[in-house]
């Protein structure tokens, strides 16, 4: 008897266990988008393909150039690809048996289908024109404009927002390889075991009950969380104390200076986490962290002079930054600082040395844009890959800070 073993999906084998949207690459990089210090529990599967949690789910993402394409890995999901493959060599009585289950499974199927499009177009905010905002930012930024021949597609992701909140209380003095690696052994460490692919395990992140609990500080400090340990307990402890199981979400309807206030009332939140939960999780697209890497990135590409040039980032000056970009940029400043912030990734840089990888001349500027229907499937389901052309180069990422 064939031993059952689930494995990462990847499109070359198939579509036949693959959703899709129609979604342009000028609306959606994954590669940028999912490796630029937004989300911690997104790796490079494939090349190409994006595996990583939301939606207490385990996904695989991956592109063509006007398709994204999605594989969400439900419990019985092992049971029905080695169906697949073994539809010939079923018994009569077999095929009657696996008859009547196909059948239910796919009325339950078509509901998730519903449900799982739902979760990814909210997480990857789909309903935003991206195309339309890059525009208006070419327009009243010219350095911006020269930045975005390149990036394109670079999408604000719409987190949970614990998860948002937790994991960036991690990023303190941390760079982008050691946050991630931290966040998944906190998953590991409190999480739920949600599946297992090529002897990888992904868990869900860990509840607030399960983060507050006492013993969590001491564990946390075993794996190497060292001070952060303490804040990430006595914050989720301090939530559900103070404001209950809800409270984080229901951040998202009150005011942006109202929403971080309340944030920066908890244990090892500053400013800037405070503003990364805000606008990564909270839907205050208006508002911009500011560390001392944008700080930097305002002082050479904007000269951006400060008064009384202070030598650390201020609450006055991590105010008015953010007020300058602001009145750059508009109400969704947050996700224009997020483009140049990506750009200047040291990870990303041969993407400057790549003409090939410029945006394409849009066609028309009163075409349709910047919405992700679903996919014909009859016209996509023979679709090539797109050529492994666009991979980044591998770059440590020692010193990158995230936002």
């Amino acid at each position: 008897m064939r031993k059952m073993m689930a494995t990462h999906a990847v499109l070359s084998s198939g579509v036949k266990t693959w959703r899709a949207l129609t979604c342009e690459k000028s609306e959606l990089r994954l590669d940028l988008t999912l490796a630029c210090g937004q989300s911690f529990r997104w790796r490079e599967t494939a090349d190409g393909h994006w595996t990583g949690v939301m939606g207490g789910q385990v996904w695989t993402l991956t592109q063509t150039e006007d398709t994204l394409w999605y594989h969400v890995y439900k419990p019985n999901d092992v049971h029905r690809r080695l169906m697949a493959e073994n539809d010939g060599e079923e018994t009569m009585s077999q095929q009657k048996c696996n008859a009547a289950v196909k059948k239910e499974q796919k009325e339950v199927m078509a509901v998730n289908q519903q449900e799982d499009e739902a979760i990814l177009r909210d997480y990857l905010q789909l309903d935003v024109n991206l195309k339309d905002l890059y525009r208006k930012w070419g327009a009243a930024d010219k350095h911006f404009q020269k930045i975005a021949d390149i990036f394109t597609g670079v999408r604000m992701l719409r987190q949970d927002p614990t998860e948002c909140l937790f994991s960036f209380i991690c990023t303190s003095n941390n760079h982008i390889s050691r946050i991630q690696g931290m966040v998944e052994r906190l998953c590991e460490a409190r999480g739920n075991l949600l599946c297992k692919l090529d002897q990888t395990s992904y868990y869900d992140f860990p509840s607030l009950s399960a983060l507050a609990d006492s013993s969590v500080e001491a564990r946390l400090r075993e794996l190497g969380f060292g001070y952060r340990a303490r804040f990430l307990q006595q914050s989720a402890k301090q939530i559900l104390d103070q404001h209950g199981y809800k409270w984080l979400e229901g951040l998202r309807t009150v005011p942006y200076s109202e929403a971080r206030h309340a944030l920066r009332a908890l244990p090892g939140v500053g400013t800037k986490v405070a503003d990364c939960v805000c606008l990564m999780s909270l839907d205050k697209a208006n508002a911009v962290p500011i560390d001392t890497h944008v700080w930097q990135i305002a002082k050479r590409d904007y000269k951006y002079a400060a008064a009384n040039q202070p030598k650390s980032i201020t609450e006055k000056l991590h105010k008015d930054i953010g007020d300058f970009f602001r009145n750059l940029w508009g109400p969704y400043a947050g996700w224009a600082q997020s483009v140049l912030f990506c750009a200047d990734l040291k990870k990303f840089q041969k993407l400057k040395e790549t003409p090939h990888l410029k945006r394409p001349k849009e066609e028309s500027d009163t075409e349709s844009v910047g919405t992700c229907k679903r996919a014909n499937m009859k016209t996509v389901k023979n679709r090539k890959l797109k050529s492994a052309s666009e991979k980044k180069g591998k770059m440590s990422v020692k010193e990158e800070q995230v936002v």
